[in-house]
């Protein structure tokens, strides 16, 4: 059984691009791995969040795992502020860290063109912290999206430059485990986009009401219609069949597969669909975050029990790393 490692950052609720592109992986995983996931409410501080808001997202983050089905009795679910050994690696990976490579990485790039007035040194080091998160657990893999793998090739550079530089075969390099596994999909936005985001403003949250769902699908963005039979399909229009694909059965795709191919779709009608299936899907998971959500203390004991056993991992890792980097044993 091989050791995963995977986070997510608490800045707000799960959306269905989330559920679809990593969640449903997760759920596979801890049936077949030793898997670690952590909300990662240390990287949040890279922008800043008000103190009240970091607890609150927290719970928010692990009531939504939950609902979906994370098993805390199959996997490690834990808060990564509870793990402070994490800290410790992230100190010596930083001293293997070259300014010139973290500069250089494009998510730093991005946020520093994202928030030009906050460019802090959480940011520029956000790929030291992310390998700590993972190396800490000495993880075999970890599950990312695209838009991380440069990251995690970092992860790799840290690992393999801290076992060259003591002699040592220590740390295994992580692979990159694709999140859009054989059972997941990329989820566009609405607004016509390649993809769901928060920060994009195009997104169907798991929290969601039915009224506020059927709002949002009905904005989708679409174009004139097809104007030949069997024409090509738009990406705009892609997207709205993606969502068809993932919550409709064959019979609903096939008839608006029929309906374009024959130029006599109705793009309102295909959006009824779309919004009544979506709610269908969404509702006994947005039923179980109001439930997970409302009994504080449970959630109070996965996070306190995950936390015990991350520590624990991270613990037995660190004592091997100060001894090879020459410290001695804790003292007192």
């Amino acid at each position: 059984m091989h050791t995963i490692v995977s986070g997510i950052r608490p800045t707000g609720n799960l959306h269905v691009g989330n559920y679809f592109g990593a969640v449903i992986n997760f759920l596979k995983l801890q049936n077949e791995e030793k898997c670690y996931f952590f909300i990662a409410d240390w990287h949040s501080l890279t922008t800043a969040p008000h103190p009240s808001d970091i607890i609150a997202n927290d719970y928010t983050i692990l009531a939504e795992y939950l609902a979906c089905g994370l098993d805390p009795e199959k996997c490690t679910i834990y808060m990564q502020s509870d793990v402070h050994q994490t800290l410790e690696l992230y100190l010596y990976l930083n001293m293997l860290a070259y300014m010139g490579e973290l500069e250089r990485t494009t998510t730093f790039k991005d946020k520093v063109r994202l928030q030009p007035d906050n460019v802090n040194a959480g940011l520029l080091t956000y790929p030291t912290l992310m390998a700590a998160d993972i190396l800490q657990h000495r993880a075999w893999g970890v599950p990312v999206g695209k838009d991380q793998e440069q990251n995690m090739e970092m992860a790799r550079i840290y690992a393999k430059r801290f076992n060259s530089t003591y002699g040592v075969d220590f740390f295994p390099l992580p692979k990159s485990l694709a999140s859009n596994g054989d059972s997941a999909v990329k989820i566009p936005g609405l607004d016509g986009s390649g993809k769901m985001g928060k920060s994009e403003g195009n997104a169907l949250y798991l929290r969601d009401d039915e009224k506020t769902i059927r709002k949002k699908v009905m904005k989708a963005v679409t174009d004139a219609g097809p104007q030949e039979p069997h024409s090509e399909m738009p990406e705009v229009i892609r997207n709205l069949f993606t969502f068809l694909e993932i919550v409709s059965d064959k019979e609903t795709n096939d008839f608006y597969r029929a309906a374009w191919d024959d130029c006599s779709i109705r793009y309102g009608d295909l959006k009824k669909q779309i919004a009544e299936d979506l709610n269908a899907f969404i509702a006994p998971i947005r039923e179980r975050i109001e439930e997970y959500s409302s009994d504080r203390a449970y959630l109070e004991r996965v996070a306190t029990a995950g936390a015990e056993r991350a520590r624990e991992s991270a613990e037995a890792t660190l004592r091997e790393i100060r001894s090879i980097v020459g410290f001695p044993p804790y003292r007192g």
